[in-house]
């Protein structure tokens, strides 16, 4: 059993800066891709970023050049450092571990619980 445990969430001013950490627990031969969703009230939860196994990261428009999202392959670990706040970036953030080897072809896709982010004015 793959799980998925976020920390580093919590309440800042805008302007400020929080770091997220996802780390995958289990049986894992190997990870396709991890990233960051984030859903607000009311909202369709949406991409924030993803960092695949080998390859370029990649992030949402909304958070290019504030967010930057790095993996640690051996620790099976995926962290989002959020600089420069806005309110608009409140919402509860996920994190996802795509196309997880358990074993010899055998591959699922993964959830974390989610974190609370509040950005206040």
């Amino acid at each position: 059993q793959v799980q998925l445990v976020e920390s580093g969430g919590g309440l800042v001013q805008a302007g400020g800066s929080l770091r997220l950490s996802c780390a995958a627990s289990g049986t894992i031969y190997s990870i396709k891709s991890m990233g960051w969703y984030r859903q607000a009230p009311g909202k369709q939860r949406e991409l924030v970023a993803i960092a695949p196994s080998s390859g370029s990261t990649s992030y949402a428009d909304s958070v290019k050049g504030r967010f930057t999202i790095s993996r640690d392959n051996a620790k099976n670990t995926v962290y989002l450092l959020m600089n420069s706040l806005k309110p608009e970036d409140t919402a509860v953030y996920y994190c996802n571990a795509e196309r997880v080897l358990v074993a010899p072809g055998l591959e699922f896709d993964y959830w974390g619980q989610g974190t609370q982010v509040t950005v206040t004015s």
